[in-house]
């Protein structure tokens, strides 16, 4: 550990440790039990999609996604996780026997445009949200978007924007780590890649695995699009982070231009045609963050107030966690994310950019690959090495943490990664491949299944109060209610609407008063 980060770890009072917060949301697809994508519409009885502050949907209408508050303790986040999961459960099984897919890739899946997008009714926030979805069908397939993961915002008391700037970067260059040792999408249903080109090796009759794959959700066949790989985006400032997004949500892109805003029968195909429609389709590891006021465009908010937190998207779905991920993985990344803070962080160069992306594909494709090597300031480095040359330098950042908390928790968390980067056999995704070959006869799906069963049974039986049904339902009623308020008071045709929305005006200026369109 380097002696600048033992002086920051030592100028940290325990206070602004204890003042950490974190939040989740989770993804998940609603499935048959034979393993089929649901086709039903949200439930109505989980409350309104566009309004419910725990329940709603992502890409897909059959995308749910489960959202905490923000936490000052890892067990009364997952404790919150655990609950909405509960009552999510409880209505599926009233309505019949879907249940949650556990596994951040998706199930049996039909053909692209069956897959249904996301709904959220009449208002012209509901429709543009609709709308956004139908652009990302047009550019980057339906397919894509039913990937699901964890995404964790995390934040800090009194870390200025330039601070979690440099967070940020360190991030990207570590993050290697955490794809490593929380991975679990080594394997997929072979109908996710079908007509694709992909490097994946067949896995029994409808499956497809790679021998190392920690996390094929961040690899080449995640997340990516031509377009976006043009951009080559510098988090070395607020400022210039701004700039080349605002680029990106201005700039016109042929290819999106050719698909029009509207097809011949009037219906809307995407939100604008720059290169992206909006912020949230930039795809990135880790996002800057900052709450914003009903109507206000993200870039905006970030520009006027600065970063207030950070979102973490690269964790895949755990299989074998009830509800995707455990106590243990939060410290770490809460570890995690303190060692990218206190670190030193140079500027990001155009060539380190290029060569994090080259890491990020590698270690999602081949991470437990004996002696695979990633590129670290122009040179090769072990993965193995690196990584546990970084949980070294964690483990006094955990006792911090404890020694503030109590406990010795974050320091297991962090002899716990060490122990992955040693035993590359006990990592997640490397169980998930040992079930499938030996329990499941090589059949990823049938392994999803039986995970995803189980996971059902054990949320169905867990202790779940009238107090807390009732609370859930207020809470449905609300959204509701809430719904057709916005969409009473709606008087603008949606047109108008969706050219002030997307207007540059707005992206670095003091907003109008429109609802938020995704």
């Amino acid at each position: 550990m380097s002696n600048r980060l033992q002086e920051r770890l030592g100028a940290l009072p325990a206070a602004r440790l204890k003042g950490m917060r974190r939040g989740i949301e989770k993804e998940s697809l609603r499935a048959l039990p034979d393993g089929k994508l649901a086709l039903t519409p949200h439930p109505l009885a989980l409350g309104s999609a566009l309004t419910h502050p725990h329940i709603t949907t992502d890409f897909s209408e059959s995308q749910l996604e489960l959202i905490t508050g923000v936490h000052a303790g890892v067990e009364s986040a997952l404790e919150e996780l655990t609950r909405v999961h509960q009552f999510t459960y409880r209505v599926l099984d009233q309505l019949g026997d879907e249940r949650l897919w556990v596994s951040s890739m998706p199930c049996g899946l039909p053909t692209d445009e069956t897959i249904p997008i996301g709904r959220y009714g009449s208002s012209n926030v509901g429709r543009a949200k609709s709308v956004y979805r139908m652009g990302l069908s047009h550019r980057y397939g339906r397919r894509m978007q039913t990937i699901s993961g964890i995404h964790y915002n995390w934040s800090l008391p009194d870390v200025s924007s330039e601070e979690y700037f440099a967070l940020i970067r360190n991030f990207r260059r570590q993050a290697f780590l955490l794809l490593y040792l929380f991975g679990a999408s080594p394997a997929l249903c072979s109908s996710f890649v079908a007509g694709r080109p992909h490097e994946l090796q067949p896995l029994g009759d409808g499956s497809m695995f790679m021998p190392h794959g920690t996390s094929l959700r961040m690899g080449r066949l995640g997340y990516q699009s031509e377009a976006q790989a043009s951009l080559a985006v510098s988090y070395n400032s607020l400022e210039g982070y701004g700039a080349s997004l605002q680029d990106a949500l201005t700039r016109p892109w042929p290819a999106y231009e050719a698909i029009g805003i509207r097809n011949l029968g009037g219906d809307y195909n995407q939100l604008g045609t720059s290169l992206l429609q909006i912020e949230n389709e930039f795809y990135g590891t880790i996002r800057p963050k900052r709450v914003i006021h009903p109507g206000e465009r993200p870039l905006h908010a970030l520009r006027e107030r600065g970063v207030e937190y950070v979102e973490v998207r690269l964790m895949d779905l755990d299989p074998f966690e009830t509800v995707g991920i455990n106590a243990q993985t939060m410290r770490f990344i809460d570890v995690f994310l303190l060692h990218c803070l206190l670190s030193d962080s140079p500027d990001d160069t155009p060539q380190e950019i290029a060569d994090l992306a080259q890491n990020q594909h590698l270690t999602a494709a081949r991470g437990r690959e004996p002696g695979l090597k990633l590129r670290r300031d122009g040179r090769e480095v072990g993965l193995t090495d690196w990584g546990l040359e970084l949980v070294e330098q964690c483990l006094p950042i955990a006792a911090a943490l404890d020694a503030a908390q109590g406990g010795t928790q974050h320091v297991d968390a962090v002899r716990a990664a060490k122990a992955g980067l040693e035993h590359p056999d006990s990592l997640p995704s490397a169980r998930v491949l040992a079930a499938i070959e030996q329990q499941h006869g090589n059949s990823f799906v049938g392994f999803v299944r039986a995970q995803s069963e189980q996971t059902r049974a054990a949320l169905l039986a867990l202790p779940f109060t009238a107090a807390q049904q009732a609370e859930f339902e207020r809470l449905t009623a609300e959204s509701i209610q809430e719904q057709k308020r916005i969409e009473a008071a709606d008087t603008m045709p949606f047109e108008i609407y969706r050219e002030q929305y997307v207007s540059p005006a707005r992206l670095g200026m003091a907003p109008g008063r429109l609802p938020v369109a995704a």
